[in-house]
């Protein structure tokens, strides 16, 4: 007979998100197993049980916040209108990095650059927006250059407004709230086939 599971999804994800909320506001350095379980309200031996060691809770938090942005890009349900889909799946950038600013840092503070390691989590996040892009090239909506010109452009747009938002670094007399969407949807606009 099997052993019964001690420590389920549901202690797992108590401990990435205790995790996250340790290394944003404090930094990698500040994270330890023991602290991570006690702020959890768990033992150490569901962190060892369940991860290992801090480098795999580290690997594991990264993995849990791409997988938790992909999916809400997988919300933004493609439509007749690629370039709008283009806007929404950046509408959609910012809400998650809103809802949780947590694991959105650490999708950046914790990537690696190995060669050997390829980061299949992050390019699958960048996918949906490539996609909507070809299929507005398909439909002669925007210009023929490398859809992931245009990608690249557009989370540049996203990612650089979301994070003076998050950082508070936002100019006096200045709002991301209110101008996020038009900037979005001017960097969307310059890339429309004439």
């Amino acid at each position: 007979m099997a052993r019964p599971k001690l420590h389920d999804d549901a202690v797992r994800l108590r401990l990435l998100d205790a995790a996250a909320a340790i290394v944003f506001d404090q930094g990698v350095d500040a994270l330890s197993l023991r602290r991570v379980a006690a702020d959890a309200h768990t033992s150490t031996t569901a962190v060892y049980s369940l991860f290992g060691n801090k480098a795999a809770l580290l690997a594991a938090l990264y993995r849990e916040a791409t997988r938790r942005f992909a999916a809400r890009l997988a919300t933004v349900e493609p439509t007749t209108d690629p370039a709008d889909d283009v806007l929404r799946l950046g509408l959609a950038y910012r809400d998650y990095a809103l809802t949780d600013p947590h694991l959105y840092a650490i999708m950046f503070s914790l990537r690696t650059d190995d060669p050997d390691d390829p980061d299949e989590e992050a390019a699958s996040t960048l996918q949906p927006l490539v996609e909507a892009i070809r299929r507005g090239q398909t439909a002669g909506r925007f210009v023929d250059v490398a859809p992931e010109r245009i990608a690249l452009a557009c989370w540049g747009v996203a990612h650089g407004l979301v994070s003076i938002e998050l950082t508070g670094a936002v100019p006096p007399g200045l709002d991301v709230a209110t101008d996020y969407e038009p900037a979005l949807r001017a960097m969307v606009t310059g890339w429309l086939a004439p």
